[in-house]
């Protein structure tokens, strides 16, 4: 959820706020158009803390609209000002579930069926993001809302994305979530090359904690992907879209194998596997890790499931029924005699990732979250304890659920490398720099 118009992704996957999938048979990799949003945000030392500062989010949209900064708007017209300002004021009793309780300020993207509008609370003056869904007739409302609805109203964690209203008409659905300003996607492709290892190890420890919170709660991601991950100007990451979640029933039921982002779908769920259970999330996670420090994906590929399963085999090694009980007994399980050739010693996995061995604790953590046989990666909670986040503060491990990272003296993200050299002029980044933090 970006501040600007999207621009097509050079990613499988689509930004988290437009992602809609007509089923969970339809292949990912051809899912949906992607999408993705690019804002500019203050940077990070000058970013007030929110107690700090006595001006309303609000009252700063509405300035960025007098200056003329983003594109005319008919509201924005001088003749129509004193109307403008009374539609941003906000009055105590405004109902919950109304559509004339929010305003629409842009967009910020769209999808096949659904507009992501910037907005803002005319209830408490928050600015917040309006998913408006369109329901066609003929087939209702679409089960991903349905379910992404049902899920969130459940979910309340600081490293979950807020559902903070539903609002039903007879055209459309309207999922009001609380704003971020843009996702993990874009912060990497505005700082190339790898991030800062104090800034992954925030960013590892908020997505393995909110992991941990839904895996306790027997739900399942089933899509997790840098897109899908939101972070505020403060560095909070939160998860979202959970279009595609599942509440994993007790006991086990088998489920899609058509899920995950192509790059981010584990080896297991590419052989067809359907009994699959958090395991399947600590994969992604793991693949998201490697991608923060190595500042590319891990396994990029191109024309679908069998080269997915090649580039896992040229990293991890060629499974056996000895390393992995029942492969072959997996539904697309073919023996092929030349990935014999991949086949590599435990003591070079990840060889060809060169900065995971200059970060403490970053290869092992990787190794235990990327392993072939999906029972031997490492649980959520057990990775929150790993000594790759040793460095952070013992105190975040006491945080209740509802408390940010953030919220402990001495938090805060590191300037980037392209940030520390970024040309400066008068005190001020030039545009070419970074547009986020």
């Amino acid at each position: 959820m970006g501040e600007a118009l999207c621009v097509n992704a050079l990613k499988p996957g689509s930004c988290c706020c437009c992602s809609e999938r007509k089923g969970s048979q339809r292949s990912q990799s051809t899912q949906s158009v992607e999408v993705e949003s690019v804002m500019e945000l203050p940077d990070l030392s000058r970013v007030p803390h929110p107690m700090d500062s006595l001006q309303s989010q609000w009252f700063q949209t509405l300035q960025l609209q007098k200056s003329g900064r983003r594109r005319p708007r008919s509201n924005s017209d001088p003749s129509q000002e004193m109307d403008f300002v009374k539609r941003f004021q906000w009055r105590q009793g405004l109902p919950f579930g109304t559509a004339s309780s929010y305003l629409n300020l842009e967009k910020l993207c769209e999808g096949s069926y659904s507009a992501v509008y910037k907005g803002i609370s005319r209830i408490n003056g928050h600015l917040v993001a309006l998913k408006v869904i369109s329901l066609e007739t003929e087939e209702g409302v679409p089960f991903t809302a349905i379910r992404e609805a049902s899920l969130l109203k459940s979910l309340k964690h600081a490293n979950i994305v807020l559902l903070h209203d539903i609002i039903q008409t007879k055209d459309t659905l309207t999922l009001v979530f609380e704003y971020m300003h843009t996702d993990l996607a874009q912060y990497m492709a505005q700082h190339p090359g790898g991030l800062h290892a104090h800034n992954v190890m925030l960013f590892m420890f908020q997505l393995l904690r909110g992991l941990a919170y839904i895996h306790q709660h027997h739900i399942l991601h089933r899509d997790l992907k840098p897109q899908n991950l939101l972070i505020s100007c403060l560095g909070e990451l939160k998860l979202a879209d959970f279009g595609l979640a599942r509440a994993k029933s007790i006991p086990s039921q088998t489920y899609s194998s058509e899920v995950v982002t192509l790059w981010y779908r584990p080896p297991d769920v590419l052989l067809g596997a359907t009994d699959y259970s958090s395991d399947l999330d600590i994969w992604g996670a793991g693949c998201i890790l490697v991608e923060m420090l190595q500042g590319q994906p891990v396994f990029p590929a191109v024309t679908g499931t069998l080269e997915q399963l090649e580039k896992i085999w040229a990293v991890l090694g060629v499974p056996t029924e000895d390393t992995w009980p029942g492969l072959s007994k997996l539904p697309n399980y073919k023996p092929d005699l030349s990935y014999l050739a991949w086949t590599l010693s435990g003591a070079i996995y990840f060889s060809c990732f060169s900065r995971l061995g200059r970060v403490p604790g970053a290869e092992d953590l990787a190794l235990k979250m990327l392993k072939a046989f999906p029972r031997e990666r490492v649980s959520a909670q057990d990775a929150l304890v790993h000594n790759f986040f040793s460095a952070l503060p013992s105190r975040l491990h006491q945080l209740c659920d509802a408390q940010s990272l953030f919220t402990v003296p001495g938090v805060r993200l590191q300037p980037e490398i392209c940030d520390l050299f970024a040309p400066y002029q008068k005190g001020h980044r030039q545009a070419s720099s970074s547009k986020f933090w």
